[in-house]
């Protein structure tokens, strides 16, 4: 927690006070989550501001305070899907142009034209990215939670209010999706490339 309890408590009441320390506590790990759950920047303040926004209307909703954090964690997971759903034919889009490039920035990182650790995890963030780009806002969100932000299974399941069993088969089914559609942009590739003009011994 980043907070104590008695804070939460006290905002759950509707100390203003309270809430605002709620809010400066959490609001850099929230916008950090939203800017890898939405990838776009320019969007992450006005999404970051619905969350909290749901978040004042609804913590009198609370059970405990030691459930919060999952609890905000939906809250956030929310309100990210409620505007990729809002934009996602703009955003596959934006997707579709940026991913030539992503994947010729992994493959220079595979060769070792980047040579710096923060480059190279910049490479591999936007790859990622632009992968979970072609994949419902559903299975962006899961994803992204668990590869991404790093969640156990056991914060999901508070997340999804699903069992462990359960979870498992989501993600299994996700990661396959994101394989079918790597493959394919793949192939989609390979075909647009011009085929190479005939050598001397090919001329008859």
């Amino acid at each position: 927690m980043l907070i104590e309890f008695d804070v939460i408590e006290r905002a759950r009441t509707g100390d203003n006070a309270a809430f605002n320390q709620v809010v400066q506590a959490y609001r850099k790990r929230i916008l950090g989550t939203i800017a890898r759950l939405i990838g776009r920047p320019e969007d992450v303040e006005d999404v970051g501001q619905e969350v909290f926004l749901r978040l004042y209307y609804s913590l009198d909703q609370l059970r405990t305070a030691e459930v919060f954090e999952p609890w905000l964690y939906r809250l956030t997971v929310n309100a990210a899907y409620d505007y990729l759903r809002r934009q996602r034919r703009r955003r596959e889009s934006r997707m579709s142009d940026l991913s030539e490039q992503q994947v010729m920035m992994a493959d220079a990182s595979a060769g070792g034209k980047q040579r710096t650790e923060e480059v190279r995890r910049t490479g591999i963030r936007e790859l990622v990215q632009s992968l979970l780009g072609n994949v419902s806002p559903e299975d962006q969100m899961l994803l992204t939670l668990k590869e991404v932000e790093g969640l156990s299974l056991k914060e999901l399941e508070k997340i999804y209010n699903i069992n462990e069993n359960a979870l498992k088969v989501r993600l299994f089914r996700a990661r396959q999706r994101v394989l079918k559609a790597y493959e394919a942009g793949v192939a989609e590739r390979n075909s647009a490339q011009p085929s190479p003009a005939p050598g001397l011994g090919d001329v008859k």
